[in-house]
Parts: C-alpha cells; structure tokens; sequence
C-alpha cells in the first residue's frame, strides 16, 4: 500500500527505484554517523546505545532493518572520574536494510583499516 505522500514524493526523484532505494541508504547511513557520533559511551552503556541507534533509523521511511555493534576493542576503562569516552565512527559496525517499492538494498558502514577510514557502502541491491 503505497501512501499519497509517497507518491508524491516519488515524484522530486528524477532516478530510477533502483537508484532511490540507494540513494536512501545512503542517507540513512549519514544520520546514523552524524547524529550519534559523540555520544558519551562505556561498557556500561553501549548494548543500550546500540539498541537506540537501531530503534531511532528503523523508524524512518524505507528501513526494514537495522543492525548495529560498537567496537568493544575500542572501548577503554575510565582513568578518573573526569575521564570518559565518545562514540567515534571508527567504532561503529553497521549493517542496514532499505526497500523501496521492489528493490531492496543492504548497506554497511564499518572502519576500513586499509583505508583508515569508517566507510559507509553498499553490500548487495536486491531487484
């Protein structure tokens, strides 16, 4: 069941399915690193961390599933009570799927150490 405002939002997209359902991944790849990186995280907080950064993308247009790990390896203990860590992208492992209309698209987004670099990519289009 297609919505009138999805319809109507096909409509400002000059591409094909293929090519939107891409292109929305993408998208919701560049919110999840924007939006969380910076988060205060410890051992005690990350499953809830990755949790919230599941439920908060699963619930915008398009995502049919979301999974996300931080890197424990790069969680360290507090030196001191002032002492405390930020979520960077290097830690996160995401993996995401996006369906549009027939097409389906499963996103990544993990640090690349070839590259040194969190890279955020496509893993498979389904048509």
């Amino acid at each position: 069941m297609t919505s009138r405002r999805e319809e109507l939002a096909t409509n400002y997209f000059n591409c094909s399915e293929r090519e939107r359902a891409v292109f929305e991944a993408g998208i919701k790849l560049g919110t999840i690193y924007h939006q969380f990186v910076g988060t205060p995280v410890a051992a005690a907080n990350v499953e809830i961390l990755e949790r919230a950064i599941e439920d908060g993308v699963r619930v915008q247009p398009f995502v049919k599933d979301a999974k996300v790990r931080i890197s424990r390896e790069a969680l360290r203990r507090k030196k001191d009570e002032f002492d405390y860590q930020t979520l960077t992208g290097n830690m996160l492992i995401v993996e995401l799927t996006v369906a549009v209309g027939g097409t389906t698209v499963v996103a990544g987004m993990d640090f690349k150490d070839d590259l040194h670099y969190p890279l955020m990519y496509v893993k498979e289009i389904i048509p």
